[in-house]
């Protein structure tokens, strides 16, 4: 569907019909909408802050790696200024004007501009405000849920890095080391307390995810005679086996496999995409990941429970 002004001031209205409503319940609400309501505005502000990580941290990796390649191999190339988290200022990618301090507003300030640039009327990627939006309503739900208590700041960090990581896998088809290294190592450092699974379950975890991965890899290059998986697949197996436990790599790596079958082949069926197209696998693993996370033993208690009946039977 095409997104016209009407549908963005639509989405807009919804939005601050939200705001409006977890305003009114963090005031007069119970502790759960209190929380939900603060924890909302927390996850629009860093979805903000994650809409310049998805976006920067791909080119600063892109820009490294072609210094160190230049440098290798002897050859000299025009150096320009390093492109980092907070230089230069976030701008407008059309007219490259610095946006003042109410345009970085999140959501609201694509609103009072109505889409567009104040400078030269472009129209600003509505992915933006939805990606605000998105992480305001998970940090929301998250502390309706949990409220708070010592697992609720892993959830959100949890959330945090995998709605980045699928992102930049979309936009990119690159799983960066700076995001997966640190999804592994909290995870592991979150289950010393044994706040997801207990720290024998997720070292297992860790280690069977990125060998589970590998062997897949392996074998699929076996059969086809090309790589199917990248190895930033194998490290973010490992960062969600570090976080869940082994016990979840299965649900996660089926579910995953099979979102991403139907997907490719609803794409290929309308011609959005090509059977030699690459596509990215990450962003259906973290899908997966997130359910193993939130209904993960209910959906194996239910599992087993049906094999057994049906064993019974």
């Amino acid at each position: 569907m095409t997104i016209t002004q009407k549908n963005l001031l639509a989405i807009g209205g919804t939005i601050i019909v939200l705001l409006m409503l977890f305003s009114w319940l963090g005031l007069a609400g119970s502790r759960a909408s209190q929380t939900a309501g603060a924890l909302m505005i927390l996850g629009m502000t860093v979805g903000s802050f994650l809409n310049v990580l998805i976006f920067r941290l791909p080119k600063m990796l892109e820009y490294r790696w072609r210094m160190e390649c230049a440098d290798a191999s002897g050859q000299t190339i025009a150096q320009t200024a390093a492109m980092t988290l907070s230089r230069p200022r976030s701008h407008c990618p059309a007219c490259q004007t610095p946006l003042a301090a109410w345009q970085l507003m999140p959501v609201l300030s694509f609103l009072l501009l109505r889409g567009r640039c104040a400078n030269c009327a472009a129209k600003i990627n509505p992915r933006y405000p939805l990606v605000e939006l998105g992480l305001g309503l998970a940090f929301a739900c998250i502390g309706w849920n949990y409220g708070i208590q010592p697992t609720t700041p892993a959830y959100l960090a949890l959330i945090f890095l995998l709605t980045a990581l699928a992102l930049i896998d979309c936009d990119a088809k690159l799983l960066p080391d700076a995001l997966t290294q640190v999804l592994l190592w909290s995870g592991l450092a979150c289950n010393l307390f044994q706040l997801f699974a207990p720290l024998q379950d997720a070292v297992i975890g860790a280690m069977a995810g990125y060998l589970g991965m590998w062997l897949i890899a392996a074998v699929f290059r076996l059969c086809a005679g090309k790589d199917g998986l990248g190895r930033g697949d194998f490290k973010l197996m490992a960062g969600i086996g570090a976080w869940l436990g082994w016990q979840q790599l299965p649900l996660t790596l089926g579910a995953g496999a099979i979102c991403s079958a139907l997907c490719g082949g609803i794409l290929i069926h309308f011609k959005r995409m090509n059977r030699d197209t690459p596509q990215a696998f990450g962003p259906y693993l973290i899908a997966a990941a997130c359910l193993a996370m939130l209904r993960g033993n209910e959906i194996i208690g239910w599992y087993f429970s049906l094999a057994s009946g049906h064993h019974n039977g």
